[in-house]
């Protein structure tokens, strides 16, 4: 049974590796989500994400919205649901640190694209699930145990910050 830091180191190293989360502003698009490409500065965040200024998430933004995001880690042995605040972070050095050939891919005009915006993700709190095999869980019902409480252990409600 993992611990609440041994789930959030999980998740902080399972978002580094995989990077792709669905990002939406709670209360706005009936909470819509869509697929970004994360940028983790430090092991612990923020997140950051570079989109386009036609982008609704950039044009429903009030100062720092509530927003939610979701995570699959790739081989599905973890999940979350992360909230926090999003806000627009146009900071140049950060731009400059976090600029890469799959970003400027995606900006015709480099880093001074008129289009580009980075947002920051401050993630607050998460809930993350661990996946156990459903091969396991199907062995463990034959032999009697109830999967649903081994389970349990497997997820927390976790702080980020």
């Amino acid at each position: 049974m993992p611990t609440a830091p041994e789930l959030r180191e999980k998740f902080w190293k399972s978002l580094k590796s995989d990077m792709t989360m669905m990002l939406g502003l709670v209360g706005v698009e009936e909470s819509h989500t869509r697929p970004m490409t994360a940028q983790l500065e430090g092991d612990h965040g923020p997140i950051y994400f570079f989109t386009s200024t036609e982008n609704s998430l950039v044009q429903n933004l009030q100062g720092e919205s509530r927003a939610v995001a979701t995570f699959a880690a790739k081989g599905n042995d973890l999940f979350a649901a992360v909230h926090g605040g999003l806000t627009v972070s146009n900071d140049r050095e950060t731009i400059d640190r976090l600029w890469n050939r799959f970003v400027a891919a995606w900006f015709e005009g480099g880093k001074d694209d008129p289009k580009l915006t980075l947002l920051r993700f401050d993630a607050e709190r998460a809930e993350i699930w661990l996946n156990e095999s459903s091969l396991l869980a199907g062995v463990k019902m034959l032999l009697g145990v109830d999967p649903k409480e081994d389970y349990k252990d497997d997820v927390a409600e976790v702080r980020l910050t």
